[in-house]
């Protein structure tokens, strides 16, 4: 098993080659991503790939997303540090970690109830507490949470879930992969009650179950 001098290492050198690298510019957010210990979200036997440029198995057929992918959604929701931020799709609880680090407070949704409270556990163990958990159905969205400013979800519906745009506030931003065999990544914007849409890049993430 690696260090944790040499997982740091590789940390640093994640986010110098695979982020920074590609663009991403954001200094709340790079900060983060060179704090989580991303390996602590993942199997000990899978450590020695917690920081390359690919997704990682979690069981339950879900993966932990390319560190880059990561990136490069969180910087597209301009978060701020008060924003209420929804999460669909929890899984190991990394985005979780790097969306609570940047934001008020996360609410955050999982229909595998392993997967959630092995994330609730980490989290903790870390330290992140402005997280609240849900188990369900995560295309329904957190409606008792009323309004969100952000909505990122880490699993692809077949369309635009109309639960989640009506949990969006004014000005409030959503990220989503969508679609089946040939998936986008979508970013919606909310403004003065009217939403649009663009297409940012074809991506590959699991279904939304």
């Amino acid at each position: 098993m690696q260090t944790e001098e040499a997982l740091a290492r590789a940390r640093h050198a994640m986010v110098a080659e695979q982020i920074v690298a590609r663009g991403i510019k954001e200094p709340r957010l790079l900060e983060c991503l060179r704090t989580i210990p991303r390996h602590r979200f993942i199997e000990p036997g899978l450590w020695a790939d917690a920081y390359s440029d690919h997704p990682i198995p979690i069981g339950f057929n879900q993966t932990i997303s390319q560190p880059y992918i990561v990136a490069f959604m969180t910087e597209k929701l301009k978060l701020h540090a008060e924003d209420r931020v929804l999460e669909i799709g929890t899984g190991c609880g990394y985005q979780t970690a790097v969306l609570a680090s940047l934001s008020r407070e996360v609410s955050t949704i999982e229909i595998v109830p392993e997967l959630l409270a092995r994330a609730r556990a980490a989290l903790q163990q870390l330290g992140i507490h402005n997280v609240r958990f849900h188990s369900g159905n995560g295309s329904l969205g957190w409606p008792e949470g009323g309004k969100f400013d952000a909505i990122l979800c880490a699993a692809a519906p077949k369309v635009i879930p109309e639960a989640l745009t009506a949990q969006l506030a004014d000005g409030g931003r959503m990220i989503l992969p969508v679609g089946e065999e040939s998936q986008r990544l979508i970013y919606i914007e909310s403004v003065g009650g009217k939403q649009t849409s663009r297409v940012l890049l074809p991506v590959r993430f699991v279904p939304m179950i």
